[in-house]
């Protein structure tokens, strides 16, 4: 207290010149349109600022929540696309089916139905390798999440790779930056509708290789190469990358290769989507069971 007293002692002549300051102030602003104007202004400039810094802040600590509602509505979204479904008809015959959407055709007097094919389920990728000769990315999702392996998994430009191992809440994704003759992907150009083999060959994560495309086809440079819908994995129409030029294999062959610039960024790979087929087990059994009556 002693301490307080001297203090306010020794400087009690400052402490008295602002307090006279701002009551002169005060009374400068209260008394004088001009000035008040001024002060108001500055002072809305300045409370406009500390609000607008405050909100990008705020904003910035946002981000993850707002990042996770995305992903949600993208897979939302993902899943009401017509490629999502598989179109059947069915002679006069009307199922209850929440899925599935009816229309009748009225020439052929048959019922058409929409049935769910795939199934889009949001995953959080939790660690990513691109410079390996076969890498993997590992993703937060699991068997407790209907994942399991050979389902394959894109990202929001395109296609990523395919699950090859899960235990119950991750699971770990062969990338489509593979190298070897057993890791590719069925495309297609998007123009030509020409079909190919799409593979890494290691080097630039950017980069792959579209294979065995005929030559008669008229390449268009930036043309977009898709999913071909043939392989179980993925559907039809999913970007996997663009072309950027040609590469002849052999001067007498019939087929070219293509350079192509990946649709995915695997450097800044943060969320994927896990494409469950929900007809590839039908699919599998009967090819597998025309097989055995092919080979006996």
């Amino acid at each position: 207290m002693r301490n307080l007293i001297i203090f306010l002692r020794r400087y009690f002549n400052f402490f008295l010149f602002l307090l006279l300051e701002v009551i002169c102030l005060v009374l400068v602003f209260q008394n004088n349109d001009f000035q008040k104007t001024a002060y108001l202004n500055s002072a809305n400039n300045i409370s406009a600022r500390l609000y607008e810094r405050y909100n990008n802040v705020e904003y910035y600590f946002h981000l993850k929540a707002t990042n996770d509602s995305l992903v949600k509505e993208n897979a939302r979204l993902h899943n009401m696309l017509r490629t999502s479904f598989d179109t059947v008809i069915l002679d006069n015959i009307v199922k209850n089916d929440t899925i599935r959407q009816y229309g009748t055709d009225t020439i052929r007097k048959v019922v058409s139905t929409s049935v769910r094919r795939y199934l889009y389920k949001a995953a959080k990728v939790v660690n990513n390798s691109v410079t390996n000769p076969i890498n993997y990315i590992t993703i937060h999702r699991g068997s407790a999440d209907g994942i399991r392996p050979n389902m394959g998994v894109v990202g929001p430009s395109g296609v990523v790779g395919i699950v090859r191992s899960v235990n119950d809440h991750y699971a770990v994704v062969l990338s489509l930056l593979s190298r070897g003759r057993n890791f590719g992907t069925s495309a297609r150009l998007s123009k030509s509708k020409e079909m190919g083999m799409v593979r890494w060959h290691g080097g630039e994560a950017g980069y792959a290789t579209m294979e065995d495309v005929p030559k008669s086809v008229h390449l268009v440079k930036g043309d977009t190469v898709v999913t071909s819908g043939y392989s179980a994995f993925f559907p039809e129409n999913i970007p996997i990358g663009y072309v950027e030029s040609t590469e002849e294999v052999d001067k007498a062959s019939t087929s070219f290769n293509i350079r192509i610039r990946l649709a995915t960024n695997f450097y800044n790979l943060q969320y994927v989507y896990v494409i469950d087929n929900l007809l590839q087990d039908e699919q599998k059994s009967l090819e597998d069971s025309t097989y055995k009556l092919i080979k006996q």
